[in-house]
């Protein structure tokens, strides 16, 4: 059984929160760059993890504040799900992502740092991304900073989502494993 280990995430779990929703924060501030916001759709948006546990590991966000999957509308599950699968298929180029995990952790007892805000995890994974430093010094070397990360991944994030609306369809991409 494989486990991913994540000891460098204490800061988050542990630290101080601050008061409200913190994805809805970021989201009305409207200052998209600095808060690591790479594309707002109509009901949800993509956002870097602030405390991730690899380079490029995105969240698909509703707009509405809801702690429940059951509470969001079809079109707002649809375009989360869409999103997501533009989430991967930018990963696995931009970042040559051998795999990907993703998942929500609903409520707190789920593991849910955020519990009252559902919301979707892309993590991208390399072929031995687990590595001795993280082994025996339970430090995760994250090689890329988010800002450089931001950079990366906005673009090609907003270019694949215009195509994905255009086309109503994903891109079809042969043997990369979507």
């Amino acid at each position: 059984m494989d486990h991913l280990w994540a000891p460098w995430r204490i800061d988050y779990v542990a630290g101080e929160k601050p008061e409200g929703c913190i994805l809805c924060q970021k989201l009305q501030q409207e200052t998209d760059e600095n808060n690591y916001i790479l594309y707002r759709g109509e009901h949800s948006f993509i956002i870097l993890n602030t405390f991730p546990y690899n380079s490029g590991h995105l969240m698909v966000v509703p707009h509405n504040h809801v702690g429940r999957l059951v509470d969001l509308s079809p079109a707002q599950i649809a375009e989360m799900m869409q999103l997501t699968q533009v989430c991967i298929q930018v990963l696995r180029e931009a970042l040559s992502a051998d795999g990907i995990n993703l998942g929500m952790n609903i409520g707190a007892a789920a593991g849910a740092g955020i519990d009252d805000h559902v919301h979707m995890h892309i993590v991208p994974r390399w072929q031995g991304d687990t590595n001795y430093m993280t082994v025996m010094a339970q430090t995760r070397v994250v090689p890329q900073s988010l800002t450089e990360t931001a950079q990366q991944l906005r673009p090609l994030i907003v270019q694949a989502a215009q195509e994905y609306r255009h086309n109503l369809t994903p891109p079809q991409h042969p043997g990369k494993g979507h």
